[in-house]
């Protein structure tokens, strides 16, 4: 069996994007407007005013974070790959 390599990072590699709100730093990965991974660390989810009142376990999700997100796609900030 051969594996195949993902080259997805060479073409949209992870960007840093802070969070507006509380100053999170992580890294986000656009593969369209509506796809979008995020890479925390330890001192960002340390940070995140969401994460910590969430407590232990699941993590749907900052809403402060996505905003900012997406306004950094909107300013230029961080690249959206075309659809086609």
């Amino acid at each position: 069996m051969t594996i195949r390599p993902d080259n997805r990072l060479l073409d949209a590699p992870m960007q840093p994007v802070t969070c507006r709100r509380c100053g999170a730093g992580v890294e986000v990965r656009k593969a369209s407007w509506h796809q979008t991974s995020v890479q925390w660390n330890a001192d960002a989810a340390g940070t995140c005013q969401e994460r910590r009142a969430a407590g232990p376990g699941v993590f749907p999700g900052c809403a402060a974070l996505r905003d900012s997100i997406v306004q950094a796609a909107l300013d230029g900030e961080i690249a959206v790959p075309e659809e086609s």
